[in-house]
């Protein structure tokens, strides 16, 4: 995962705090996710999940991985998240390397969300070994590249016909960060 986030320009509207991820934020985050997906331009993701495919995956998530959401004070409504896992877990060659994702609620976009979860992810990565964070971005997806870029990722390549969303082929970026 690892496709969408532009946060430049508006405000956040309601105060939200960052936290760990729980099994009970899988609807949540479906909430967030489906729709990104069923858009079509944002992620090569191409399967809308379900609640018990989220919870599934929370349950599984990997101990050194990071997984964040950002839900607002009032409610506790999930409006975006981000995770890392790692790279590769088939050999200690690729430990210090994680694979980062975020997403935010389309109806959120440009209100600094995306900022507070680099925020948090960018000061705990190092405590779980991480030296360098990994990602692909769609080619098409401009604001988050920008996004990433902004975060101090730097584009170390472009993957020709990477994904293949709805019958066409979708270049992606890839970018990384060294902690």
């Amino acid at each position: 995962m690892s496709d969408r986030a532009e946060d430049v320009g508006r405000t956040v509207s309601e105060p939200l705090s960052i936290r760990p991820v729980s099994t009970n934020d899988a609807e949540g985050i479906v909430r967030v996710l489906n729709p990104i997906i069923e858009a079509g331009i944002y992620t090569a993701l191409d399967t809308p999940f379900s609640v018990t495919e989220e919870r599934d995956f929370i349950d599984r998530f990997p101990a050194r991985g990071l997984f964040h959401v950002a839900v607002l004070d009032k409610t506790d409504r999930v409006v975006g998240f981000q995770n890392v896992e790692p790279f590769a877990d088939f050999t200690h060659a690729f430990v210090h390397v994680g694979v980062i994702g975020t997403y935010v609620d389309l109806d959120r976009r440009r209100q600094h969300i995306a900022s507070q979860l680099f925020a948090a992810t960018l000061a705990t990565a190092p405590e779980q070994g991480y030296g360098k964070l990994f990602a692909f971005v769609r080619a098409d997806n401009r604001p988050a590249l920008f996004t990433y870029l902004r975060h101090g990722f730097r584009i170390i390549g472009n993957a020709e016909r990477q994904a293949r969303v709805s019958n066409r082929y979708i270049d992606e970026i890839l970018i990384e960060k060294l902690l």
